[in-house]
């Protein structure tokens, strides 16, 4: 009911149907009259508000719609209440708002202070401790001046005292040096008067004891002559003792002889059948020392069974079906006792030289020893011995031993062209004396990327050459599958390495890559399967795919070409240090089958000239009836250089002994020589070499060496 009384000016306004009176005007005067009463709490009331609101309450009840009315302004009053109830909790949060900014505004204020505090009691603290060194330095510096001044005072003191005591012991020696000297004086002049008066006595003591000394003498020496003479007449005397004493001797010296020697026989004995020389690097014998330390691989070894010769080889079908008729050849031969043949493997490196050694002899059952031709001239004069033991020890296989030479031709050069030193030479000699004749002992077995330079001894001690030659597209590619294999497939399927092959077609891609490792030899593509395998170990997933396998064969492809352009620089280096002269012909092709390329104006290798030599041999063994067992020695230098030129000489003498032609007569007979190949009838084997005239016999080496 506020609007009744003119309090809710601000609020609507009534409905338009309740008209509402226009307030009275003010009075006049009253503004004047109230200044001079005094006003009270009800002087400021003005009664037409009541008086409009008793006019509206009556036109309120008239109305109808005065219900309506009053309920709308008791909801307006209510809304007035709420507003002003929201407004003190307002005011009240401002206050209480206020109060906290107060609040956090003294906390701000005080912390101020104690900051302000604390500094001031830091730089009052810092002052005070400043002070307090300050005053501490300065009693530091008056004690240390104290205490200097003190110790000059005391090393003042010291030294008068010392040099007091120097003087005091400066006199007291020279007062005991002049009391030393007058005693020495006296004593000595005393001692001269005694010696003076007592000189006879002196010497006559001096001649009684060297009278009694030689008289010692004298009695010893013939006592010890009485004794020794005596014992020896009894000895002499007594027959028993004297044959007794000369049987202990001869056996004491018969003993020591024969212990000397039957250790050396022992230690040597032991030697060839439980140790390994020094000159062998492996070998397949069961030694005591190999099988202490490889107790499990002796075992095994023990338990193997022959293998195939060409297990793991990869040669070529010719080369093959040879290879392998000699490896029938020597397991027969060891069966039944018979004699070893020699064998000269040569090629290039890594043509499977050694691993067919080792394979032939694990077929045959033998046992294997490989020796390498550099280890032989370090030794020195040490080199004829450690050959002996060689061939030695070989002789006590009970299996048969097969004697591997690598790098022969390091060793077994020519003695009459080469510069070799004595030592080698000899070691040399000792080599060829333990060779001469064939064994059923042991099997020699040559291998050399250069066996022109064999000495024409060693030549003549090989019965079968064989030429290793490079693989072809078909080896190389049976090459690719064995050790791409080896390396790749078997690690990546086993399960127990870290390494994964990537899905392609591995049989087309090993024929790319034998088309792309023309002229590389087996050891090369053996490489390069291991260079796969670290491929795939060194990437991050361990995924060996095609482009790194086509990165790995491009790399090894570039670095043989690198490796031929250096073999070719060297050949030419050598060409030209030599006298120049027309390649022939067919050295090039001959060459080639080495792996070799021979430079222009470089006089013909073995190659050349074996070839002729093997021709000419099969030949004779065909014209001779097939009598394999009769040897057929031939000179290499009765061929001439060319092949064009290189024929077969003409045989002077064929008997049981062999087939011997001179250098002389194979070169004017060369023709003949080609024809009586060539004729279908044998060979005179009955004919005697004085039946032609002007044939010699070959010469033997410069050196004297039997052959």
């Amino acid at each position: 009911m506020s609007w009744l009384f003119g309090l809710n000016k601000g609020q609507p306004e009534a409905p338009p149907e309740l008209p509402i009176p226009p307030p009275p005007p003010p009075p006049t005067g009253g503004s004047s009259d109230g200044g001079d009463r005094p006003k009270d709490k009800w002087s400021n009331f003005d009664p037409t508000g009541l008086e409009r609101a008793a006019n509206a309450a009556k036109e309120l009840d008239k109305s109808r719609h005065a219900k309506e009315a009053l309920d709308l302004a008791r909801m307006q009053e209510q809304s007035v209440h709420l507003e002003y109830q929201s407004k003190i909790k307002e005011y009240d949060a401002a206050v209480e708002q206020l109060k906290g900014d107060q609040i956090r505004i003294q906390g701000d204020e005080r912390r101020k202070t104690v900051n302000e505090e604390t500094k001031q009691h830091q730089a009052r603290a810092q002052y005070q401790d400043r002070l307090a060194r300050q005053r501490y330095e300065d009693q530091l510096k008056q004690q240390q001046a104290l205490n200097e001044d003190n110790i000059r005072k005391q090393e003042e003191s010291v030294h008068k005292q010392e040099a007091m005591r120097k003087a005091t012991i400066e006199h007291e020696m020279q007062l005991r040096h002049k009391n030393e000297l007058l005693r020495v004086e006296a004593e000595s002049k005393a001692r001269a008067r005694v010696e003076r008066e007592n000189a006879d006595i002196i010497r006559e003591q001096i001649r009684l004891k060297a009278a009694e000394h030689r008289q010692t003498v004298l009695e010893t020496i013939r006592t010890a002559g009485a004794v020794f003479g005596e014992g020896f007449r009894a000895f002499v005397s007594d027959w028993d003792k004297v044959t007794a004493t000369v049987a202990g001797l001869t056996l004491l010296a018969v003993g020591v002889y024969s212990a000397r020697n039957a250790t050396g026989v022992a230690g040597r004995y032991i030697e060839a059948r439980l140790g390994k020389p020094s000159l062998v690097r492996e070998t397949s014998r069961i030694t005591v020392a190999e099988a202490i330390k490889h107790p499990i691989k002796m075992a095994k070894r023990l338990k193997s069974k022959p293998q195939d010769a060409l297990e793991g080889v990869v040669l070529s079908p010719s080369l093959e079906e040879r290879v392998r008729d000699i490896a029938i050849a020597t397991r027969n031969t060891r069966q039944n006792y018979g004699l070893y043949r020699n064998i000269l493997m040569y090629g290039p490196p890594g043509t499977g030289k050694t691993l067919f050694a080792k394979k032939l002899a694990v077929h045959s059952g033998m046992d294997y020893a490989i020796m390498t031709g550099g280890d032989v001239a370090p030794m020195g004069r040490e080199g004829v011995t450690a050959m002996h033991k060689v061939f030695d020890w070989a002789n006590t296989s009970r299996r048969g031993l097969l004697l591997f030479v690598d790098e022969a031709d390091a060793f077994l050069r020519k003695r009459s062209t080469e510069k070799i030193s004595e030592d080698l030479r000899a070691t040399l000699n000792a080599f060829l004396y333990r060779t001469g004749e064939q064994s059923n002992k042991f099997m020699l077995v040559l291998a050399s990327n250069q066996p022109e330079q064999f000495d024409w001894a060693i030549n003549d001690r090989i019965d079968e050459i064989v030429n290793f030659a490079l693989p072809g597209p078909d080896e190389r590619e049976r090459l690719v599958r064995l050790y791409f294999d080896k390396y790749v497939l078997e690690p990546a399927t086993g399960g127990r390495q870290r390494m994964k092959l990537a899905q392609f077609d591995y049989g087309k891609k090993c024929s790319e890559i034998a088309k792309l490792t023309d002229g590389m030899s087996g050891r090369e593509i053996s490489k390069l399967g291991v260079a796969w395998q670290a491929a795939a170990y060194s990437s991050v997933d361990g995924v060996l795919n095609e482009a790194m396998i086509d990165a790995r064969v491009a790399e090894a492809a570039k670095q043989h070409l690198q490796k031929m352009s250096w073999l070719h620089e060297e050949g030419t280096e050598d060409a030209n240090s030599k006298s120049s002269h027309t390649p022939p012909p067919g050295a090039a092709d001959s060459a080639s089958k080495i792996g070799f390329t021979l430079p222009h104006n470089e006089p013909p290798q073995a190659e050349e000239v074996i070839a002729p030599v093997l021709e000419s041999s099969d030949a004779v063994e065909g014209r001779m009836g097939g009598h394999p067992n009769q040897d057929v020695a031939i000179s290499l230098d009765t061929f001439p250089a060319s092949p064009e030129s290189a024929v077969a000489p003409a045989a002077s003498d064929y008997t049981s002994a062999g087939i011997a032609t001179s250098a002389e007569d194979s070169v004017k007979q060369q023709g003949e020589g080609l024809e009586r190949v060539g004729q279908t009838e044998p060979f005179p084997l009955n004919k005697s070499r004085t039946e032609k005239k002007g044939e010699t016999s070959p010469a033997p080496p410069k050196d004297g060496t039997p052959v």
